[in-house]
């Protein structure tokens, strides 16, 4: 039977990297990629058994996956975020799924956490992305936030979902929100992307309106109304904080 590595970057994840590593435990190997925790994610993790790896900086979500898909000894990898769940019904297809000999990966299905509550519109769902691989198979794009999985060759699809606690609470959605507007803001610089104070009032009003009617978000009530004003403002703070970092205003960029 093909071995299986489960591949984890994280930093600061206390609350939930037991319960991210227990949910892998079924692999061959779990290796975890910590820069720099301060707050016991490392000896957490070791605790629930994975190989801990501790970098001193993080070069972005993309290199510092690929530092352990590098690191990992598996003939498969699968990579999962501190924040996401493995269910066994989903671990089982994992198990049978790298025993095909058709293809070189795989997407999966995420089911995703909005202010305690799994949404099922707005783009969120079944939300595919490709996180299993034939080792020398697949690696990840370089960007420091938007990286994904690339893959040589044929690409299947599993049906289980990942269970995604992306954001429990308001305040983890202001706080990501922050973050993650300005990392995207510095991939969009490293691709040359063009930012203005226009373009973010436009790209906002067009993500609100994608997520809550092109993408059926108003099926979600009430939380589908405030993704989609969580979309907007992301997209818009993006944007500003893209035409600031081009006009030389912008501040270090804090990691995701």
């Amino acid at each position: 039977m093909p071995s299986l590595s489960i591949v984890i970057v994280a930093k600061n994840e206390a609350q939930n990297i037991a319960d991210c590593v227990r949910s892998a435990r079924f692999a061959d190997e779990v290796v975890v990629l910590d820069s720099g925790s301060t707050d016991g994610t490392a000896d957490l993790a070791r605790a629930e058994g994975a190989r801990v790896i501790v970098t001193a900086d993080w070069p972005g979500y993309g290199p510092q996956n690929n530092r352990g898909i590098d690191a990992s000894t598996g003939d498969w990898f699968f990579s999962l975020d501190a924040d996401e769940r493995i269910t066994p019904a989903l671990a089982a297809e994992i198990r049978q799924a790298i025993e095909r000999t058709d293809v070189n990966g795989f997407r999966v299905p995420r089911l995703s956490m909005y202010c305690g509550r799994f949404m099922r519109h707005g783009g969120w769902r079944p939300d595919y992305t490709r996180r299993l691989a034939r080792r020398g198979q697949g690696r990840f794009t370089e960007h420091f936030l938007h990286a994904n999985l690339q893959v040589q060759g044929p690409v299947g699809t599993l049906r289980e979902s990942i269970v995604h606690y992306s954001f429990r609470t308001m305040d983890g959605v202001l706080e990501k929100l922050n973050r993650y507007s300005s990392a995207s803001a510095r991939d969009m610089t490293t691709a040359g992307r063009k930012g203005s104070l226009g373009k973010a009032v436009v790209h906002g009003l067009w993500a609100f309106f994608r997520t809550y009617v092109l993408r059926l978000g108003f099926l979600d009530g009430r939380w589908g109304f405030m993704l989609a004003v969580s979309n907007a403002e992301g997209t818009y703070y993006r944007y500003v904080k893209l035409w600031l970092m081009q006009r030389g205003d912008a501040q270090e960029i804090p990691r995701p």
